[in-house]
């Protein structure tokens, strides 16, 4: 779309126009937000076209992504293990077991934990049968 309606060129038409309000209307509707999103992102990346859907598109992957645990990355295995109250080796460990999904990792843990809770319970009642032959 063009920043005059004179100018026809190729290299105008790659260049998205904040004080047109008609390219505003258009660039909106093709990219599928709000004029406002639009301005914030052309002015975060600049002008160009491709650079503000490649910046759309990434916002779209991140926002799909958030519920995955990505282990490459360490601010992820930080973030995730304090949430989940374990050691960045349990969350590896966890998610090699369940996947990515961190409502995966979640239930597997909180099944660990149960089956933990079962075990110290059985402990506890194995030792006072002992006592109570012994006397």
């Amino acid at each position: 779309m063009a920043d005059s309606r004179k100018k026809r060129g190729a290299a105008d038409r790659a260049l998205i126009a904040l004080s047109e309000s008609y390219e505003v209307a258009y660039w909106s509707k093709k990219f599928k937000v709000t004029p406002a999103k639009l301005k914030a992102a052309v002015k975060k990346v600049g002008h160009s076209a491709k650079k503000v859907e490649a910046h759309f598109k990434e916002q779209r992957h991140k926002a799909a992504d958030r519920a995955r645990i990505a282990i490459s990355e360490p601010y992820e295995v930080r973030y995730w293990s304090k949430k989940f109250k374990v050691t960045p080796a349990r969350l590896k460990t966890a998610v090699a077991a369940v996947g990515h999904s961190s409502k995966k990792v979640e239930a597997y843990f909180a099944a660990k934990k149960k089956n933990a809770k079962k075990k110290k319970a059985a402990k506890k009642t194995a030792k006072k049968t002992v006592k109570r032959r012994k006397s």
